[in-house]
């Protein structure tokens, strides 16, 4: 029997291996923005796991988009310098299909690194500044209250946007994820809890949807036709009048008039008030709905870990494809494993081919692995 996991998947006209999405992980270990040896490291090592599809951590579009004084951006000449250098050694040896998730953290910058606490640091400090989102509400209680963006702001972070996807072109990115999760700019124009906006960005889900499809439409405009651009959505808030699973609906129905070819669906993020009852699998009833309603690709991930739940989701239809995250942080080598207990196949390098135990002696496609 064939597995559903393993079966290719095809994004307008970009054509994964498979199923199984290598997904979008902060590593806090860029200098000025730019990609480091840490990032060859990382990534080399997830880019030679299986995966249809790798995508790279958070990118921000400016230095004040960063979460960290040390997230990875892609804002000028120097990111896209540094970001090449290690792409072009990955593509060296594994020729897995590269997506950048487009980042601006909003009013969440300006944070020390998840190992030092994650707070936020203050404006005066040497790695902190001044945040900007949406309305002049900080994320926590104590924080310095965010710069409320006017419209000549919106332009320029519209332009933002516009600009590194400019530049992940450049450099041969085959397609673009924007971040409107988590409680990250474009998720905080989405939520009335963070929006409190009274001109035509703020009130009416109308309103509050404006600015991340503008960003969208922007994006889709630069990227070239055939190059699949989507949006990671947190499909609730987890809190009493904040967004809804109703609203990411209407929002889905609009990404996919606007041609977006999948959506990629998580949760939370927003508010320290989130309540969330996590479990195995916990966000893919979300998914689940999005889909069954619009119809658009969908993209499930929140602890996922087994290849069988795995594929469990996708042969029920309650997904088309699996993001992994910290499961293949522990194990980058899953999709091998998923592979041989479902009786499917994977890319590895030919390097590698011999570390296949006897009774799985057809686990890798015995194809040079530098070719597609």
């Amino acid at each position: 029997m064939t597995s559903r996991l393993f079966e290719p998947l095809t994004l307008d006209s970009l054509t994964l291996d498979n199923r199984i999405l290598v997904a979008p992980m902060c590593q806090y270990s860029a200098r000025d923005g730019q990609a480091s040896d840490w990032h060859m490291m990382h990534l080399g090592q997830l880019a030679m796991s299986g995966a249809g599809l790798l995508t790279l951590e958070a990118t921000a579009v400016s230095p004040e988009a960063r979460i960290t004084a040390w997230d990875l951006g892609l804002y000028d000449d120097g990111c896209e310098t540094a970001l090449a250098r290690v792409l072009d050694a990955v593509r060296q040896h594994a020729p897995i299909p590269v997506c950048i998730q487009i980042a601006h953290a909003g009013r969440k910058a300006s944070s020390a690194a998840p190992w030092s606490g994650g707070h936020q640091i203050a404006p005066e400090h040497p790695y902190g500044w001044r945040t900007e989102a949406p309305s002049a509400l900080p994320h926590a209680e104590g924080e310095v209250p965010p710069h409320a963006l006017d419209a000549a702001d919106l332009k320029r972070i519209r332009e933002e946007f516009v600009a590194t996807a400019r530049r992940a072109v450049r450099l041969g990115i085959e397609a673009v994820e924007l971040h409107g999760a988590h409680g990250y700019l474009l998720h905080e124009f989405l939520s009335p809890l963070s929006n409190t906006r009274t001109d035509e960005y703020g009130g009416s889900l109308a309103n509050r949807m404006r600015f991340p499809l503008e960003v969208y439409d922007a994006v889709r405009a630069v990227v070239p036709a055939g190059s699949p651009v989507w949006l990671r959505v947190s499909a609730t808030d987890w809190v009493e009048d904040g967004w809804t699973l109703d609203e990411t609906v209407e929002l889905a129905h609009a990404l996919k008039r606007a041609g977006s070819p999948a959506i990629h669906v998580s949760t939370g993020g927003l508010s320290p008030k989130q309540k969330i009852a996590v479990g195995p699998g916990y966000q893919v009833p979300h998914a689940e709905r999005i889909k069954a309603e619009t119809g658009l690709t969908t993209i499930a991930v929140g602890l996922i870990t087994e290849p069988r739940q795995a594929e469990a989701i996708l042969t029920e239809g309650k997904a088309d494809a699996i993001s992994l995250a910290r499961a293949m942080l522990y194990n980058p080598r899953w999709p091998w494993h998923a592979a041989a207990e479902l009786g499917a196949q994977v890319r590895a390098p030919k390097q590698y081919w011999r570390s296949q135990p006897h009774h799985l002696k057809d686990l890798f496609k015995q194809a040079a692995f530098g070719q597609r």
